[in-house]
Formats: C-alpha cells, sequence, structure tokens
C-alpha cells in the first residue's frame, strides 16, 4: 500500500546485497525519481548497504543463506520474509533469484500482496547438477516455481529463451504474464572501450570462484597453455562463495597459484578498471541467466571465450564477438583461447564487434526502461495508480 507520504511501495526481495548494487540500483534509483517508496531486502553487507542507502532507498536485513537447507534456518527465513511483506504491504514486489521468487513470490500470493514481479535469474546449482539431493531439491524447487508464478497480477521476468523453454516445457508459468529482459544493462560510458594492454597477453575469468561457473575448465586449460609454452597469463577475479555447493575454497587456489597455473587477484571493486588490464575474456560457466560480467567485457572491447550453454550464448555470438565452446571440456576452451592469443587480428574484430552489439543491445537505459515498464503494466492490472 503507499507510504504515509502516498508514494506506491516498491520492495525488492534479493539474496545478495552486493548483487543488488551491481545489477539493480539503476531501476531502484529510477524508481525512485519517479515516485515510488523504495525498499530493498537482502542479507546484510556493509559496503553494499551503504550504497543503497546513499541512494536514498530503505534497506532490511534478512536471514537467507543461498546454499542452506536446514529446516529451522529455511523456517526463520520465511518468517522474516512474511513479516516484512506484511509490515510494507508492497505495491509491487520485485523478487530476484531462486529462493527470493520461490519463497517470497508464494508468500506475496498467501498474504494478498497486490502485484509480484519475479525475476529468474538463471536456474544454478540445482539445474546443472544431477546428484540424487539435487535431483529432490529441483523437484521441491520446481512446485514452489509453478506456485509463486501461479498467482495475479503478475509478470515473471525471464533474461534467456532457453529457461522460459524449461518453465514452459514443465508448466510452470503463463506465457501472458512473460517479460523477456535480456540482462541487466551496462553503463557503456562507465565501461568504455580500451585499447588492449602491451605485453604478454592477460586470460581473465570475471566471475565467483565457482565449479559451476566453469572455474575447473578455465584452470585446465590454463595449465594445458602454460604446458605447451604458449606465453599468457591467466587470471581469476572474483571473490569465492561459501554459500554456494560448487565453491573451490581457499585450499584448492593456493594450490593451483603455487603450481603456477593461474593468478588470483580477488574481488574487483573497480571493474572497468581491471578489465581494462585483460587482453582475453574467459568463462566456461555451465549454465547462465545472462552474466553481466561477459556484457561488461564486450562494453569493454575485449574478445571472449564462453560455453554454449543458455545465458552465455545470450551474449557471445560465435565466431562474431567471441568464440563458444562445449560446456566442461577444459581442452576445447585452452584450443579457443590459444587461437585468440596467438591471432591478434581476429581478436580485435571480434572485440569491435562485442563492443558494438553491447552497446546496440544490452544499455542500462534500456534495462531501466523496460524494467519499469514491467511495473506500470503489472500496476495497472492490480489497479494501484502509478505515482
Amino acid at each position: 500500500m503507499p507510504d504515509a507520504a502516498g508514494r506506491p511501495v516498491l520492495l525488492f526481495l534479493l539474496n545478495d546485497a552486493p548483487f543488488y548494487v551491481s545489477h539493480r540500483l539503476s531501476v531502484g534509483i529510477a524508481a525512485k525519481a519517479a515516485g515510488f517508496d523504495v525498499h530493498v531486502a537482502a542479507p546484510h553487507h556493509d559496503a553494499a548497504v551503504a550504497r543503497i542507502r546513499a541512494a536514498g532507498l530503505a534497506f532490511h536485513d534478512i536471514p537467507l543463506r543461498r546454499g542452506a537447507t536446514a529446516i529451522l534456518g529455511e523456517l526463520r527465513l520465511i518468517g522474516a520474509m512474511a513479516a516484512l511483506l506484511m509490515r510494507l504491504r508492497p505495491d509491487v514486489l520485485h523478487a530476484v533469484a531462486m529462493k527470493p521468487v520461490c519463497y517470497g513470490g508464494s508468500l506475496a500470493r498467501l498474504l494478498g500482496i497486490r502485484a509480484s514481479v519475479l525475476a529468474i535469474t538463471g536456474l544454478g546449482y540445482l539445474f546443472v547438477t544431477e546428484t540424487t539431493a539435487a535431483r529432490t531439491m529441483r523437484r521441491i524447487a520446481l512446485a514452489l516455481y509453478r506456485f509463486a508464478l501461479g498467482q495475479r497480477p503478475l509478470r515473471a521476468i525471464f533474461q534467456n529463451p532457453d529457461d522460459l523453454a524449461l518453465f514452459r516445457t514443465n508448466d510452470l508459468v503463463d506465457p501472458a504474464t512473460v517479460a523477456m529482459i535480456r540482462g541487466c544493462g551496462v553503463d557503456m560510458t562507465r565501461f568504455a572501450s580500451t585499447p588492449e594492454p602491451e605485453g604478454e597477453p592477460i586470460v581473465m575469468f570475471p566471475a565467483r570462484i565457482l565449479g559451476d561457473k566453469g572455474v575447473h575448465e578455465f584452470v585446465a586449460a590454463a595449465r594445458m597453455l602454460k604446458e605447451a609454452g604458449i606465453k599468457a597469463r591467466f587470471v581469476m577475479v572474483g571473490r569465492t562463495d561459501p554459500d554456494n555447493p560448487t565453491d573451490v575454497g581457499e585450499a584448492e587456489i593456493r594450490r593451483w597459484i603455487e603450481a603456477g597455473w593461474v593468478e588470483w587477484w580477488g574481488f574487483s571493486e573497480d571493474m572497468p578498471k581491471t578489465l581494462a588490464q585483460s587482453t582475453i575474456i574467459c568463462m566456461p560457466s555451465y549454465r547462465e541467466g545472462l552474466p553481466r560480467g561477459l556484457i561488461e567485457a564486450a562494453a569493454c572491447e575485449r574478445a571472449i571465450v564462453a560455453t554454449d550453454v543458455p545465458g552465455c550464448r545470450e551474449v557471445v555470438r560465435h565466431e562474431e564477438n567471441g568464440l563458444l565452446v562445449p560446456v566442461r571440456d577444459g581442452a576445447a576452451t585452452a584450443a579457443a583461447l590459444r587461437r585468440l592469443i596467438e591471432d591478434v587480428g581476429l581478436r580485435r574484430r571480434l572485440a569491435a564487434r562485442g563492443r558494438a552489439i553491447a552497446v546496440a543491445e544490452f544499455s542500462v537505459e534500456d534495462f531501466v526502461t523496460k524494467s519499469l515498464g514491467v511495473y506500470r503494466d503489472v500496476m495497472t492490472e492490480s489497479g494501484s495508480k502509478w505515482p
């Protein structure tokens, strides 16, 4: 319901505050400027919360751990979400990622929240793993998705057609409620075209250090190329993520470094500056929604090697702005990287085309406009007044 000043309330519900800052703060700021009272709920993170509050948005801490499955912890999270929804009674709930969508979306339906926007931003570990535990959890997740997506008024945002096809095949979503918004947009002035650095080529892996991001294949490719005498540096830029079941851990990373295969620069607070130090970007992920890191790389005019999987192939077009390789194939990744390391003309041609694609298809302005358009549509259906 509107706040005391009569502004409609927009609540973002997410699993990670830094992710909100990097991927959706632009939408929150635009919504506030449009007249919304904007709230963000996620696990507390000092730096991210400072950014959110500095933008004039309200923040709410919730006890969410992405990889946690203990019943008491999940019940505590569901209770915290329910209490927040009942207190704020948002005119629009915008939930992002699996737990916020499944739990928050289901609660919104049960509590009669006026309108929901549920963003499917990639299907992650449960949908690329075939262990008995993963299959069981996947069945539970699909049931929750079906219930959460069954409410009205609703918009279900998908980032790539593969994820939408999976949801359609499993009869989880009504096509009439679907909005396709590819990626989260990038500021093309901040992520500007930069020349390649001089010296030995730097091949960069810009993602969390996770198995399902393809870090094992990246390290395998680095080892193969170094053993073949290829002169290049292989750098990982990203944080570990102990809440993720495929987290590698610092002990394994140190082993790779000591072997001389890779470098680890840790998490970057300034990705434009970091990407400017790269020559080639490599992300052999197992599945994505639509990875912002690849859009940023293309915007900075870098050739890319990525896997031919949902999400990655939305950004990387084979032989046009990068090279696509089979998933879980370190040797194919190594071969593609070697080709770009040795063929300067090819990688510069691919890089230039990548910048053009990024500007034409993945600007932050376009993302913000489409997101606000989704809010307008779902509010019209709910009878809420646009600010």
